[in-house]
């Protein structure tokens, strides 16, 4: 795997902020899995309760992420990228996720931050969203060469397509700012109608070497993590409800979305 492996643990908060109708906030500590996929066959070698395709307290399971499970997952991400924007990395593709811990798989939102050939520039992030409780998976692809310079961020604004929540329309537009993994790593998700800003979410995390003691602070600080966001989801959502938020219905999804 090399001395210095790209793949890490990172640690820190995720926010979630509600302005309209009625406004409602929190966070939450948790830490995700920064993978770099070429390093994946030797990342949890010799680690005993981390574990790839097969059965252990934190597993890497390829049915779980993009794509057809008989494809490689870095493949089935590139050839993602290639049918979308024209222009397949030819680089390392990182992934940032949770895993599957204790048996169970769940990931908001992943992403397979895709790098050029230098290992180095980003070429395009591919963001795929998993809704609840419907589990649709819709993959956003987002090359750099058509992002906005934001400070130290690239910034991508676009229409909402895919519904994500019963609280928010399907008419609003998101406002998405990224950072290319380094010491730290930012992401920032503003969701807006024609007047105001409706929502935003912000990750901030700092990176952490995938190192035996890392690997047990995770387990041990987060044991459930994935079934944690997943009853945390419904408790935030059931909160809003009590505020008397609108619940808008799941529109007929569109055939042709990635």
């Amino acid at each position: 795997m090399g001395l210095s492996p790209a793949s890490a643990i990172y640690r820190g908060t995720i926010r979630h902020r509600r302005y309209a109708p009625t406004a409602h906030a929190f966070s939450y500590p948790m830490f995700m899995m920064y993978i770099d996929l070429a390093e994946l066959p030797e990342l949890f070698s010799g680690r005993w309760f981390w574990s790839v395709d097969r059965r252990n307290l934190a597993e890497f399971r390829r049915t779980d992420f993009h794509g057809q499970p008989e494809v490689d997952l870095a493949e089935s991400v590139r050839r993602t990228v290639a049918q979308s924007c024209g222009s397949r990395p030819m680089g390392p593709i990182r992934l940032l996720t949770h895993l599957r811990y204790f048996g169970y798989s769940f990931n908001p939102v992943s992403f397979y931050y895709c790098f050029d050939a230098d290992g180095e520039t980003l070429h395009s992030v591919l963001a795929e969203i998993t809704n609840t409780p419907w589990r649709e998976r819709r993959a956003y692809v987002l090359p750099a060469r058509q992002a906005e310079r934001h400070e130290s961020a690239l910034r991508w604004q676009f229409n909402k397509d895919f519904h994500v929540s019963p609280f928010l329309p399907m008419d609003l537009r998101y406002d998405w700012r990224f950072q290319t993994p380094g010491e730290s790593l930012r992401v920032h998700m503003d969701v807006a109608d024609t007047e105001q800003r409706q929502f935003d979410a912000t990750l901030v995390l700092d990176r952490a070497p995938v190192t035996a003691g890392n690997l047990a602070w995770a387990l041990l600080r987060f044991p459930l993590l994935t079934l944690k966001i997943l009853w945390s989801i419904h408790w935030q959502a059931l909160l809003i409800y009590f505020k008397r938020n609108p619940v808008y219905d799941h529109p007929e999804p569109k055939k042709d979305l990635p």
